[in-house]
């Protein structure tokens, strides 16, 4: 398949544009659903919506658009179509060659890059045919832990293999590896007293908080794992009350098989430990859930060799990365759906600076469209 045409890359750089000045942060994505659907729709790609959005308490389901190819076979191509919360207006702008927000704000690259790759490519074959079909599927909420990939039906496609565009590292690396996700929250809850006449008589749920915290193993544990206390929250709006009540939020992650497990039993002993302590004596509830499964490639997966050729094929060397973090890549794979991820060269995703080169936007372009020639050589 050809390179990208000039039009094609015009229209690429433009769509990109306005798919980041459509706020969609997690379970508000109905008007770039909109969009994506209108985009399609508008050169007779036929668009269904599942009905994730009603499970996850959403705004829209899964999309999934299908096109028909001159030969047997199907691939499918995945983005997501949610970022990460953010406060104001995102006006996306080109500096020296570069995609940035120029609000103090996230961009929406991650992962509206690959959003409007998949749009582009969906015009290329409707227009001009393709080796095979292709199957694009525009998830909804993958920031607070792939909810809608989770909900999607994988039984509902022709295709065997599937490939996601969701990592914030330059193009030519492949996630070889991805960790396992867990999730805790405690909710601590102690006993109100005045805390200026009978602070005896109080039980301090931040307190007790703040002694497991303190005892937790945070940050870079190992080249493997990590862990994370994130948000805080309990206590009253005056200082004269002991504090009742305390939650926790928090996560684990490791590439490590069963080492993610490991450290959130810790976190339950940990805090347990702290609520029982006499000076504290509080009560605990601890929710613990799994966000996600990690997995690890073999160099000889059909779905790694074509990403490979591809990627030569545009001059880029193929690379075999782990990563700390997951995609949709890792749901469908715990479904038993071979699946790849791809990095799409963006740069500091979910923060201020976030950005993509407009060199690296119409390289997956051309990337895309070369795996897709080379899943036709089969």
């Amino acid at each position: 398949m050809r390179p990208a045409s000039e039009l094609e890359t015009r229209r690429l750089n433009e769509t990109f544009a306005a798919l980041c000045a459509i706020s969609s942060s997690s379970r508000h994505e109905g008007a770039v659903a909109h969009y994506v659907r209108s985009e399609l729709e508008q050169i007779g790609v036929e668009v269904d919506e599942d009905g994730a959005g009603s499970a996850i308490g959403g705004e829209s389901g899964n999309l999934l658009a299908r096109i028909s190819g001159s030969g047997d076979g199907c691939a499918f191509f995945c983005a997501h179509l949610d970022t990460v919360p953010h406060d104001g207006e995102i006006r996306p702008v080109v500096v020296d060659g570069v995609w940035q927000s120029e609000c103090d704000t996230i961009l929406g690259a991650d992962n509206k890059a690959a959003v409007a790759v998949l749009l582009e490519l969906a015009r290329r074959v409707k227009i001009e045919g393709a080796p095979l079909g292709v199957e694009l599927c525009f998830t909804v909420a993958e920031e607070p832990g792939l909810l809608g990939a989770n909900n999607f039906d994988l039984g509902q496609l022709s295709s065997e293999l599937g490939f996601v565009f969701d990592h914030a590292t330059p193009i030519g690396e492949i996630i070889g590896a991805s960790p396992t996700h867990i999730r805790w929250r405690a909710d601590v809850r102690g006993r109100a007293a005045h805390a200026g006449i009978a602070p005896q008589d109080g039980r301090s749920a931040i307190t007790t908080a703040a002694r497991a915290i303190a005892a937790l193993p945070d940050g870079r544990i190992d080249e493997a794992s990590t862990a994370n206390v994130a948000r805080i929250r309990g206590g009253v709006a005056g200082t004269n009350v002991v504090p009742e009540r305390c939650q926790v939020d928090g996560e684990v992650r490791s590439l490590t098989d069963g080492q993610a497990e490991l450290m959130a039993e810790n976190v339950a002993e940990v805090f347990q430990d702290a609520a029982n302590a006499p000076d504290c004596q509080c009560d605990l509830d601890l929710t613990i859930e799994r966000s996600f499964v990690g997995y690890r490639l073999s160099d000889d997966e059909r779905g790694v060799r074509a990403a490979q050729e591809a990627l030569r094929a545009c001059g880029f060397q193929p690379t075999l990365v782990e990563s700390g973090g997951g995609s949709d890549a890792n749901a469908f794979r715990e479904k038993g759906f071979s699946c790849v991820n791809l990095a799409n060269g963006t740069q500091n995703s979910h923060q201020p600076d976030e950005r993509v080169a407009v060199s690296d936007l119409e390289a997956m372009l051309n990337v895309t469209f070369a795996l897709l020639d080379e899943l036709g050589k089969d």
